[in-house]
């Protein structure tokens, strides 16, 4: 018998956005509905009038379904969230109005992931600043899912990658001046160590190599232009290293970004935000993927914004979404193996250079192994 296609909950994003516009353009192609069974989480208001605006050359049909549960194969399936609230759309347009939309659609899309009803979720773009506060009182995705639905609450990981390209940040949403005194020693080895876990058991890299940037330019420059690296950077690297860990650093990111490096790591740590991102999306704008690592469940999304400049013009790249949902199957099959192979870790049944009488006690061995 055929196994089940895994189920994609999908949220629809901001719709004055251009998220109906990069879905209607990935499921014009009924491939992608041969490679899973996609659950839109959105407005069936809002869907029909992008259909209407747009005008795209293979128009998108879809089921409406009041659960997930109730999912067919084949196509796209469409739960509508609005419940009684007012859709209106207007396109590259910020309303509050919009980010209620939002966040009804992803409260009840992460309900089901928890529930089983789906398996994982890919998120269209939100706009932050309407989301509605009392609500959504997060920064971002990551701060909401860490929330719901961490492994360990506080302990999520934002990472872009493209290729073999994967970066993650020591901090994400703050401002440039907080940067340096929320560094610690402590802060750097639980990324690194997030960081390794996520790209061993979501991308199968047993051992991966890791590469950390320096907060200052030229690395501090011995103390010159600063003291991070000498005092927290390079201590924490020095202590992931004796726990076993391939760390490797700290490199100047100007120099970093600017040369072969890049390629010779498995994942880098950037210290903030526009050091690891601007450099990644100057390289990987269309194609590149965020993840949140340290989930429960597995969580991708494009790695640009609303696009609200081009919201309606017909001109968005469905790339990056696209490639989203490719590497959120990816990493669903590729933790499925990983902790199969982990499940049941063999004790070591005999001894080295044992005495020839020495007898082996075997009874807390489990007998399912």
């Amino acid at each position: 018998m055929a196994a089940r296609r895994i189920k994609v909950a999908i949220t629809h994003g901001d719709i004055n956005g251009i998220g109906y516009e990069l879905l209607f353009k990935i499921f014009a192609d009924e491939r992608m509905t041969e490679l899973c069974t996609p659950v839109l989480y959105g407005s069936e208001a809002a869907a029909q009038w992008w259909q209407r605006q747009l005008q795209l050359e293979q128009p998108v049909s879809w089921q409406l379904i009041t659960g997930a549960e109730e999912a067919r194969e084949g196509q796209l399936n469409l739960i509508d969230c609005a419940g009684a609230h007012k859709v209106e759309v207007h396109p590259g347009e910020a309303h509050e109005e919009a980010g209620m939309l939002a966040f009804e659609a992803l409260e009840r899309a992460t309900a089901d992931l928890r529930n089983g009803l789906c398996d994982v979720l890919v998120t269209a773009p939100i706009n932050k600043a309407v989301m509605p506060q009392q609500l959504f009182p997060f920064k971002g995705h990551t701060d909401y899912l860490d929330a719901l639905g961490a492994v360990t609450p506080g302990e999520s990981l934002m990472v872009l990658g493209a290729q073999d390209c994967r970066v993650a940040l020591a901090t994400t949403h703050i401002p440039v001046s907080e940067v340096a005194r929320s560094l610690s020693e402590e802060l750097i080895l639980t990324k690194l160590r997030l960081l390794e876990q996520g790209l061993q058991r979501d991308f199968g890299i047993i051992k991966p190599r890791l590469a950390v940037l320096a907060l200052n330019p030229h690395a501090g420059d011995k103390g010159l232009i600063g003291k991070e690296e000498d005092t927290i950077i390079r201590p924490a690297l020095q202590r992931a290293s004796e726990a076993g860990q391939l760390v490797f650093g700290p490199y100047p990111g100007d120099g970093f970004w600017g040369s072969a490096q890049v390629d010779s790591f498995d994942g880098i740590l950037a210290m903030y935000h526009d050091q690891g991102l601007a450099p990644f999306k100057a390289l990987y704008m269309n194609e590149g993927v965020n993840v949140t690592l340290g989930l429960q469940f597995v969580r991708t999304s494009p790695d640009h914004g609303t696009g609200y400049d081009i919201a309606g013009k017909g001109i968005a790249d469905p790339t990056s979404l696209r490639t989203a949902i490719y590497w959120a199957l990816d990493i669903y099959r590729c933790r499925q193996r990983y902790d199969e192979a982990t499940r049941y870790p063999l004790r070591r049944h005999y001894h080295n250079r044992g005495r020839d009488d020495e007898r082996i006690d075997l009874s807390a061995v489990r007998d399912d192994y």
